[in-house]
């Protein structure tokens, strides 16, 4: 059991190492820069550690790149909120088509509602006029674009038999 733990202790690193240093590629959509690899990590952690492992990923990547500048203080809600709708999703049905879409529902959404208030508490009145309508979309744009990327890698992990060698281990 313990080894377990430290298995997925050890990922979970990993993975938020790819979430930090995924922040700094991203690709221009509709105005929007789209940067999709904390979404896809979200979903990896999803799938292959589970909720409260996903939301600490999302935390500490979040964290790590407001330290080193390369994010902002939307990405707390942005990441989180996502990594917990679409690790508790999997959780309960283990269904991989319903964690994109609550990962996709909870970033966008639930992460882009939240970003508002953060925004005028934390970065002032202006910012927070146009939170509602400057994080939603760009946050949609992002994690579909994560949630299209962890489907492709998922897909290649389940032909090659490492999720169920996962769930065995």
């Amino acid at each position: 059991m313990n080894q377990n733990k430290t298995k997925k202790i050890v990922l979970a690193g990993i993975l938020c190492a790819v979430a930090v240093v995924g922040s700094m590629f991203s690709v221009p959509v509709f105005g929007s820069k789209c940067a999709p690899v904390q979404h896809m990590v979200n979903i990896l952690c999803a799938v292959l550690l589970g909720p409260w492992y996903g939301v600490g990923v999302a935390f500490a990547a979040s964290l790590i790149r407001n330290l080193l500048g390369l994010g902002s203080l939307m990405a707390f809600p942005g990441s989180m909120f996502g990594a917990l709708l679409c690790g508790i999703v999997y959780h309960k049905t283990g269904n991989t088509w319903l964690t994109y879409l609550a990962e996709v529902f909870g970033t966008a959404i639930l992460g882009g509602l939240c970003a508002y208030p953060i925004a005028i508490l934390f970065m002032g009145k202006s910012a927070g006029e146009i939170a509602f309508y400057a994080y939603i979309i760009p946050f949609l744009i992002s994690t579909a674009g994560g949630a299209v990327l962890s489907a492709i890698i998922i897909e290649a992990l389940r032909k090659a038999n490492v999720l169920k060698l996962q769930k065995e281990s």
